[in-house]
C-alpha cells in the first residue's frame, strides 16, 4: 500500500491548525505529521486530509453529517475522522486537543 505524502503547503496549513500549547508536540509520522499531547495522537496529517481524535458522540454527530473515516488503506482508524470539507478545522483540531488531554499520559516506547 502506497502512503499518501502531503506536499509542503499541506503540511504548513497542519501546523497552522495545531493548538499553540506548550504541551503539543508535532512530530514526523511515516511521511505525514502528528500532533500530540503527553505521547497520545489527537490530530494527523495524511497527505492532504487531517484527521482528529474525538469522543465517541462527537465522532457519531459528525459521521451522520457526512464526515467519513479517516486512516490509509480501506479500513479507516478507531476513533478518527477526517475532518469534513467546509468545517471549522481549527475548531475541530481544538476538541480533539482538549479530548486527548484528558486521557492518561503514553509511556514513551523503549527502544
Amino acid at each position: 500500500m502506497q502512503m499518501p505524502r502531503p506536499s509542503e503547503a499541506d503540511r504548513a496549513r497542519f501546523r497552522a491548525l495545531v493548538p499553540d500549547d506548550p504541551r503539543v508536540e508535532v512530530k514526523p509520522m511515516f511521511g505525514n505529521l502528528g500532533a500530540f499531547i503527553d505521547g497520545n495522537i489527537f490530530a494527523a496529517l495524511l497527505g492532504a486530509d487531517v484527521g482528529v481524535k474525538l469522543p465517541p458522540a462527537e465522532l457519531d454527530e459528525l459521521r451522520a453529517g457526512g464526515a467519513r473515516g479517516f486512516g490509509p488503506g480501506p479500513r479507516p482508524m478507531a476513533g478518527y475522522v477526517t475532518v469534513p470539507d467546509g468545517a471549522d478545522a481549527r475548531a475541530l483540531v481544538a476538541r480533539a486537543a482538549a479530548y486527548v488531554a484528558t486521557l492518561p499520559p503514553k509511556a514513551p516506547k523503549k527502544r
